[in-house]
């Protein structure tokens, strides 16, 4: 098996260091409702620990929720609630959400509150070492005491440049970053032996990845935008710590979720909500659409393309339900399988394994009209479509009392938008959302679809 490292930019035999893969995914700031591009990268880390397990290697999966941070305190001030609570919502909707996308759980969800002693010891013996010092109640890393500081990202520490901000003053070099925050007025704290005050994002990583999976971890992935700053600086801070190189075997980024020319993100704007795909799309069309492009390569979001996995993903389920001959010659569904672990041990090559799925299944109908005997080749199906993910389950059919109610409640809110009554008719949204259906407003009037 091969996988492309970040780290060296090129594909690496995978050689785990010991019985057990030591998986680590950084995971959401819990202030808001996860995106679609949150399902490309947890749909794509599902996939490659599937894969990992179905080839015989135990998984310690280990995903963390960062529950402190700037956009969780002004949320919350926003919204006039304990920040607490609004961690638990959307930790709770995270399940959710990733249940519904038939996610693994992973092995241990640590949370960065409940990490804080653990934190501060790392911090501690950064200090120690001299590669973090204290500033006015806070504690910074000192970058330019590890040499190999930029080495993920491919660049000089001495061509990095970073956006002055008001905090600079604090440091000794512009490059350097916030280990412990010192506290603010009227926000969260922990005590600390540099005076009161709250992790930093970066720190949190790491106390976490070594506290949980040791000081060398074989597989540390995410989305391509936390190689610079959070992996780089992750990295560095881990092995500074820990005195062990290197702190990840094998660093793996999916690409971006783009929306037309842009990068799907909350501060652009342009959010299509887990709950809104899934109330327009089955799981399985999510997940084979998530699929059908290269992990680390951009996916453009697109429904047209949702739809035809929707089906695709039909046309399979149909292969598994077909009656065939219960005698003679038997369909063998061999090369296949076989083109399928081969390519998901090319860097989980997950398009080519698809497609090998969908030969499959092509080779199922023909063995079925030419009264094969296709049982055998079904269970292989069936057994390469779990070790996707997929969970195979049909859509659910309207009875006509529940199409009329869909209707008389977008008909509802079709009049509170005429009225401009936006608030009730985004409620009307909402509750349509909540039923698993989603709405489109087109030129020729509100079309509307249920997946589930």
């Amino acid at each position: 098996m091969k996988i492309f490292n970040t780290l060296s930019g090129q594909k690496e035999d995978f050689s785990p260091s010991g019985d057990e893969v030591k998986m680590y995914v950084c995971g959401v700031t819990v202030y808001d409702v996860c995106h679609f591009g949150h399902a490309l990268c947890y749909v794509s880390f599902d996939v490659i620990r599937r894969y990992l397990e179905y080839r015989g290697y135990r998984v310690k999966y280990v995903q963390n929720f960062t529950d402190i941070d700037d956009k969780i305190i002004n949320r919350a001030r926003e919204r006039g609630i304990p920040w607490k609570d609004l961690v638990e919502k959307y930790i709770a909707e995270y399940f959710a959400d990733t249940d519904a996308l038939n996610i693994k759980r992973a092995t241990i969800y640590p949370r960065a509150t409940e990490e804080v002693p653990r934190i501060l010891e790392v911090i501690s013996v950064l200090v120690e070492k001299g590669h973090a010092y204290q500033s006015d109640g806070s504690v910074y890393f000192r970058v330019k005491s590890f040499p190999g500081y930029g080495k993920l990202t491919h660049q000089s520490a001495d061509d990095m440049r970073v956006t002055a901000t008001a905090e600079a003053e604090k440091k000794e070099d512009p490059l350097d970053f916030a280990l412990w925050k010192a506290v603010k007025p009227g926000e969260p704290s922990w005590p600390s032996p540099w005076g009161d005050g709250r992790p930093g994002w970066h720190i949190e990583c790491t106390a976490m990845s070594t506290g949980h999976l040791g000081n060398s971890l074989d597989i540390h992935g995410g989305g391509q935008d936390l190689v610079f700053p959070h992996h780089e600086n992750e990295m560095a801070q881990s092995e500074c710590y820990t005195g062990v190189t290197p702190f990840v075997r094998t660093w793996m980024h999916n690409g971006f979720l783009q929306l037309g020319a842009d990068k799907m993100s909350k501060s652009l704007g342009n959010l299509v909500t887990i709950k809104e795909a899934l109330a327009r799309n089955s799981a399985d069309a999510i997940r084979l659409f998530i699929i059908g492009s290269y992990y680390r390569m951009p996916l453009k979001y697109s429904t047209d393309a949702l739809d035809a996995a929707e089906t695709g993903l039909d046309r399979l389920r149909q292969a598994l339900k077909a009656e065939g001959k219960q005698s003679g010659d038997v369909l063998d569904a061999g090369q296949f399988k076989g083109r399928f672990v081969e390519s998901m041990d090319d860097d989980f090559n997950a398009p080519q394994a698809v497609a090998a799925l969908f030969d499959l299944v092509r080779e199922i109908n023909r063995g079925n009209e030419r009264g094969l005997d296709i049982r055998d080749a079904q269970d292989t199906l069936r057994e390469l479509a779990g070790v996707i993910g997929f969970t195979l389950q049909e859509t659910r059919k309207l009875s006509v009392g529940e199409e009329q109610g869909i209707e008389a409640l977008i008909a509802k809110r079709n009049e509170y938008r005429k009225a401009k009554e936006w608030k009730l008719a985004d409620e009307v949204r909402d509750r349509l959302t909540g039923m698993g259906v989603a709405i489109e407003d087109t030129a020729k009037g509100t079309v509307w679809k249920v997946a589930r």
